[in-house]
């Protein structure tokens, strides 16, 4: 892929960390989004100590309202695991779909197996905040009640196991299942052999990322998986 500066005037990409992360966690694709000419915004946020509702409204919000004065011509999202279910919350407010694309990496969109195991246990509780406790696998809980996708999202998942794995069914990236990464009018998918936790680190997603937000589509090279049909 070609440089394209043309685009820093026009494009911003706002960056959303997992839980239990910061900023820090999403800089190789920032450097990698800069290098191609994207403006970008990674925020940090306080993934544990508040639920999904108050950060999206908390640091979310406002920061679109600052990116808005620059007038982008388009505002994309490059997510990681709870940062998929903040954009998500986000677009559910709006009445139509945002000019942009979205790109999830491992994100919990069908619920997290492992919350429904530990979310009794109080020092998962304590660990993972009101956030943790949104994350189970049931109609109600937020990642399905939140509904299918009403923008342009890509949606990465993987499938190398390091830890956690006996929880959750196969094939699964330690934290979440490959199942449980599909959202319901996503545009497109793919499996790459990495864990969860290094994802925003990988050359092979970082490629894949970018492929997305300027094409709209992954490059189906190696193992990748395509999205099934129907979905």
């Amino acid at each position: 892929m070609s440089a394209r500066p043309e685009a820093a005037a026009d494009e911003v990409v706002v960056l959303l960390h997992g839980m239990g992360r910061s900023a820090l966690s999403m800089k190789p694709i920032q450097w990698a989004l800069a290098r191609r000419g994207y403006r970008t915004v990674n925020i940090s946020y306080p993934s544990t100590r508040f639920d999904v509702e108050n950060v999206v409204h908390s640091h979310l919000v406002p920061a679109l309202k600052e990116i808005r004065k620059t007038s982008p011509a388009r505002i994309h999202f490059v997510t990681h695991s709870l940062g998929g279910l903040l954009v998500r919350h986000y677009h559910s407010l709006q009445p139509a779909s945002l000019p942009g694309r979205t790109v999830m990496l491992g994100p919990p969109n069908g619920g997290s197996e492992l919350a429904d195991v530990l979310k009794k246990l109080a020092a998962y509780r304590l660990l993972v905040g009101p956030a943790g406790q949104q994350l189970g696998t049931g109609a109600q809980d937020l990642p399905r009640a939140l509904g299918p996708a009403r923008f342009e999202v890509g949606v990465i998942a993987g499938d190398r196991t390091p830890f956690y794995s006996w929880w959750l069914p196969a094939p699964n990236d330690g934290k979440v299942s490959v199942e449980s990464t599909r959202l319901a009018g996503m545009t497109d998918f793919i499996v790459v052999h990495h864990a969860h936790t290094w994802l925003p680190w990988r050359n092979e997603v970082i490629r894949q990322v970018l492929a997305f937000l300027e094409t709209g589509r992954f490059t189906k090279v190696g193992q990748a998986s395509r999205l099934p049909p129907g979905a």
